[in-house]
């Protein structure tokens, strides 16, 4: 008995300490939801201060609660468009804003069209004789084309500035599979079509070079005109042909660099700018530390700005990521959950349907789910548009063509009409270690596809028929919507990728605009004047608990900030888009995919959840290589 009596004792001591444990959880987890909660309470006189460590971003990702447990690093912050061009518009014209303070100092980029939004948006608030001020400890090309909008721009004395333009190296693996007797079965169909390109050559073809030179001109020369519109005085052809001398003739100092070049106006540490701030915009009654001043965050300004809702709703279904199967999302583009979301809309009494669309493409048959919804809309007889942002491209451009008008950006990338697929076999290198098959076939397809020996010549031929037909599919629906014959939409097809001023010449997209203008356009077609309707984003509540789970495994907002780039680590971090590239390479290599509408030219896309295949053909030839 005394022993069963210390085992009971053992097991109560254990409940209790459990039961405390879980409810030690709970008041953290009620303590944590009260207080993560931005209250417009918080909103004071000063600056609207946007510290933009992280990145800018069409749609804000979710935050994975299992990520955050196995790894010791919170995901990189995102800052929606919108929500920025709303807070600084919302600041033009508050009297109780007397500047607004960019701190880029762990800015980590964004897309062009994205910050010539929000650049036009900081124009606004000096055309309301409010300053704007930035600061960076370093300034590559992202950050310079936020901060050529500020009034004055400071650089920390131990930082600089760099400007690199877009183009690049990208990884090439013809040589690697065959030394690895690795088999990439490719289907496509385009002869600049040329995201499979990787699986197959050593380098780019001259197709894809010529799409790549033209692309990179386009969006140079509009990054250029941009800058050069907002800081005239800019000697970007100094800092841009002849680096070595320019840094040269600062004697190494890339901070006097930047101020001879035009490119900063001020060279100061945090402090000497806070200083500079608090004369604009007043001191900070709260903290005596060296360079505070009066400010307001971006999150109780938002929250004390919330968008007007006048009159009828014009939905906003937003298409952002790479266009994947599933119910991915947000920020990757879910075929399954864009397809729901929509769907749940239509009970809405929605006067007009507003697509946004910043994607470089994906699944044709996700591509397909949207788009069949989107003509479910449609068909209730209300307008649709689509507002192209960065990137709509591939399934990207396959989803726009149940609008009747189509608006872009001059910088926009868009077009690559094509399709492909992959499929690897590993025949060779099993061979070389010995490995043989053997079987009893009753069908050209019986065992196929063979992962040891290989696509039988029907399987292959079937595959390019299905790929064939899926690209004489997307003509066909492209032409319909351009009103163009399947002809001339093929001239211009072939997989080529656009800018946005190109595109709207050979007839891919009718007019220049941002989202505002395409919601203003499907206003008009619904019969609606200004103040009569507002725009409604479906699927964008914000989840309560993304919040609550930064603030519990950050420990605090001060715990998740990294550190501030100088130079040479902002250099740095540009290569690590190498080792995505790469991942993503091998992800589309080997996930057995169905057939592919993607971008190879466009800017990296997160990688997608993993997700549930589809029951297209050529994805149900990728679940047997699974099986």
């Amino acid at each position: 008995m005394t022993f069963a009596g210390k085992v009971w004792r053992l097991l109560v001591g254990i409940k209790d300490a459990l039961a405390l444990l879980f409810l030690l959880l709970f008041f953290l987890a009620l303590y944590a939801a009260l207080t993560v909660r931005p209250s417009p309470g918080a909103v004071r006189k000063g600056a609207l201060l946007l510290e933009l460590d992280g990145s800018v971003v069409e749609e804000s990702s979710e935050v994975d609660p299992l990520q955050l447990i196995l790894s010791s690093d919170l995901p990189a912050r995102e800052y929606q468009t919108r929500d920025l061009v709303r807070a600084i518009d919302a600041a033009a014209g508050d009297e109780r804003i007397r500047a607004v303070v960019l701190d880029l100092s762990r800015f980590l980029g964004g897309g062009q069209v994205h910050l010539e939004e929000v650049g036009a948006a900081l124009d606004r608030v000096r055309g309301a004789n409010k300053p704007v001020l930035a600061f960076a400890t370093a300034y590559a090309d992202d950050a310079l084309l936020l901060a050529a909008h500020a009034s004055e721009v400071w650089v920390d004395p131990m930082g600089g500035a760099a400007i690199m333009g877009p183009g690049g190296e990208r990884l090439y693996y013809a040589g690697l599979l065959n030394r690895l007797s690795v088999t990439a079965h490719v289907f496509r169909v385009g002869t600049h079509k040329s995201a499979v390109e990787p699986f197959l050559r050593n380098d780019m073809s001259p197709e894809a070079r010529a799409d790549a030179q033209a692309l990179n001109s386009a969006l140079w020369a509009e990054w250029q005109a941009d800058v050069k519109k907002a800081r005239p005085a800019a000697k970007l052809d100094l800092v841009t042909r002849q680096p070595v001398e320019w840094i040269a003739a600062s004697k190494g100092n890339a901070a006097r660099a930047a101020l001879a070049a035009g490119l900063v106006d001020r060279i100061g540490d945090r402090a000497a700018f806070g200083s500079r701030v608090a004369e604009l915009a007043g001191k900070d009654t709260w903290s005596d530390a060296p360079g505070a001043f009066a400010s307001t965050d971006l999150a109780p300004w938002l929250a004390a700005n919330k968008a007007a809702k006048p009159g009828k709703a014009i939905g906003v279904v937003t298409i952002a990521g790479e266009i994947v199967d599933g119910d991915a999302g947000p920020g990757t583009a879910g075929g399954d959950r864009i397809a729901a979301l929509l769907d749940d809309a239509l009970d809405d009494d929605l006067a007009a349907l507003v697509v946004r669309v910043d994607s470089p493409g994906g699944s044709v048959m996700a591509s397909e789910e949207i788009r069949r919804a989107l003509l479910r809309h449609k068909a209730r007889g209300i307008p649709i548009a689509v507002s192209m942002a960065n990137v709509a491209a591939s399934g990207g451009y396959w989803v726009a063509t149940p609008a009747s008008r189509i608006f872009a950006q001059p910088d926009t990338i868009t077009g690559s009409i094509g399709i492909f697929a992959v499929v690897p076999t590993f025949e060779k290198l099993l061979g070389e270690w010995g490995v043989t098959t053997d079987g009893v076939l009753t069908t050209p397809l019986s065992g196929q596809p063979d992962l040891a020996a290989g696509l039988t010549p029907e399987t292959s031929a079937m595959v390019q028929s299905v790929i064939e037909d899926g690209y004489a599919r997307f003509l066909t629906l492209v032409s319909r919507a351009r009103g163009k014959s399947p002809e001339e939409i093929n001239r211009i097809a072939q997989g080529r990728v656009w800018d946005g001023g190109t595109a709207r010449q050979i007839g891919l997209v009718d007019q220049y605009g941002g989202l505002d203008d395409a919601l203003a356009w499907a206003a008009g077609k619904a019969g609606l004047k200004d103040g009569e309707w507002h725009a409604r984003f479906l699927g964008s509540g914000s989840d309560p608990y993304h919040s609550l789970l930064r603030e519990m495994m950050g420990s605090g907002e001060a715990q998740t900030r990294a550190p501030a780039l100088d130079m040479v680590a902002l250099l740095a971090t540009r290569q690590q888009g190498m080792t995505q590239q790469l991942a993503r390479d091998a992800q589309r290599l080997l996930s057995a995919s169905g057939a592919q509408a993607y971008c190879l030219e466009c800017p990296p896309q997160r990688l997608p959840a993993p997700r549930e295949a589809k029951s297209g053909l050529v994805s149900l030839l990728g679940t047997w290589l699974r099986d």
